[in-house]
């Protein structure tokens, strides 16, 4: 097996976001068998058809991010029961205009945490049907939901408790097989 390199979208902005602390352990864990390129989504102007023809710059810079990626992970919060705005724009910006998506058949995983108990569980969901739409490869199981809790993950991404670093190490092995069996060499 190789290094992949892996184009994560973490779906919060917040300086101190709990979903950023989730895959800097998801990249942790992986070690020297996958690079994380984590993608700048808060400067991506709202996707609008109209500048299809004149892409901006920021969404050109994703499309070549993610094109030059094995595969695609998605790190995200759960707002009001579905998916971040600038998360959805930035998914819409990459995947347009039609005929032309960075994502066409990359492998994809998603992961998620909140403070809520469903974990993101919600935003997940939905997620996932506009994946799939995109023509993503996204890996079923394990659904990854994490109910976070103040120390869960530190700020170096290392984790605290047992369990659950047992439980993401499986996550990251699943997802790198994933990655094995379904890139595009």
């Amino acid at each position: 097996m190789s290094q992949y390199k892996i184009a994560v979208f973490v779906g919060s902005l917040r300086k101190d976001s709990i979903n950023r602390r989730l895959a800097q352990a998801l990249e942790k864990l992986a070690g020297d068998r996958a690079k994380f390129e984590y993608l700048k989504i808060d400067d991506i102007p709202l996707y609008n058809q109209d500048h299809d023809n004149q892409f901006p710059p920021q969404g050109t810079r994703l499309k070549t991010q993610v094109r030059a990626a094995d595969a695609v992970l998605f790190v995200t919060p759960e707002y009001n029961r579905s998916i971040p705005g600038v998360l959805k724009n930035a998914i819409d910006t990459a995947s347009r205009p039609y005929g032309d998506s960075a994502f066409d058949g990359k492998p994809a995983a998603v992961i998620g945490a909140s403070i809520g108990a469903p974990g993101a569980a919600m935003a997940q969901q939905h997620l996932r049907n506009v994946l799939v739409f995109v023509n993503l490869a996204v890996m079923a199981q394990p659904e990854a939901f994490l109910h976070y809790k103040e120390g869960l993950i530190e700020a170096d991404g290392s984790i605290s408790n047992d369990s659950t670093r047992a439980f993401l190490q499986g996550f990251v092995d699943r997802f790198l097989a994933w990655i094995e069996t379904n890139h595009a060499p």
